[in-house]
């Protein structure tokens, strides 16, 4: 009654919840839990000689976190709430759960054989991967402050794929009952460490699939994807089938990369070539 009273000598009705505001908190609230799964691997590998069932939770949570990561985009397109906001929150969800969370994830479990080398390792993963994103978030940000279109290709490899891999080779290695991580294979590790921290801030263009369209090529990289992750399935085990398909996302940027490369090269302007040498 009280507020009927107060409608009547202010003489305006009362405001109505705003679903596009409270439909702007869903997408952030996905990134959020992207941001809880990183915190808390982080919170399991942070102790001293952390055994290999925390390391193997931590990468599970960290999966989790790739799948939150992969939500949160789509909730924004699905309920048209794509914004500024949005795309700086993801970006330092994505420091977190993919950049300071697997490096920690990689030296507790490798690295930490060789304590300097290690830790400037790791180091240098979250460093490319938060320059990485500071430079995906300026050419993904148009003149007036608000998210661009994201194109066919993206510089750099995409932290998430980068995460995956050391994630995907810590869970892979619980799978073989610890022997990925035999003393012998740390140099490999620490090489695979440091490749990932380079292609971040590259200049390889990967294919973002946002322009997927279903033609010939799509349905052939469909069944190519499918049947080489059944027969990594069935000759190997079921936790190599990411490391493989993050392998083939990796080597595609590579291989369309050296292509251009090579098609820029062979198409050079004449007048960049060095003048003919005088007959006389």
């Amino acid at each position: 009654m009280g507020l009927l009273r107060a409608e009547r000598k202010t003489g305006q009705p009362r405001r109505g919840l705003d679903l596009r505001k409270t439909l702007f908190v869903l997408p952030n609230l996905v990134t959020l839990a992207s941001v809880f799964c990183g915190f808390n691997a982080i919170r399991i590998v942070a102790v001293p000689n952390a055994p290999e069932d925390n390391l193997y939770r931590a990468a599970v949570l960290l999966i989790f976190a790739m799948l939150f990561d992969l939500l949160d985009g789509r909730v924004a397109r699905m309920t048209k709430t794509q914004s500024a906001f949005g795309l700086q929150l993801d970006s330092l969800a994505d420091v977190i759960s993919f950049g300071v969370a697997p490096s920690l994830l990689v030296y507790q479990w490798v690295l930490y054989r060789h304590p300097v080398p290690g830790l400037l390792a790791a180091f240098l993963f979250v460093a490319c991967g938060a320059i990485r994103l500071a430079r995906f978030n300026v050419l993904a940000t148009s003149a007036s402050g608000a998210p661009s279109k994201p194109g066919k290709y993206i510089i750099g490899l995409p932290i998430p794929p980068a995460a995956g891999i050391v994630i995907s080779l810590v869970v892979a290695n619980h799978g073989l009952d610890g022997a990925l991580g035999d003393e012998r294979y740390t140099v490999m590790l620490f090489a695979v460490t440091i490749a990932l921290s380079l292609l971040m801030v590259s200049t390889v263009k990967f294919r973002s699939f946002k322009d997927l369209k279903l033609n010939t090529g799509t349905v052939l990289l469909v069944l190519f994807t499918v049947g080489s992750s059944a027969i990594v399935w069935n000759r190997l085990r079921p936790q190599f089938v990411l490391i493989w398909l993050l392998a083939v996302y990796v080597f595609i940027g590579l291989v369309e990369t050296i292509r251009s490369l090579m098609a820029r090269l062979r198409t050079r302007p004449r007048s960049s070539a060095p003048p003919a040498a005088d007959a006389r």
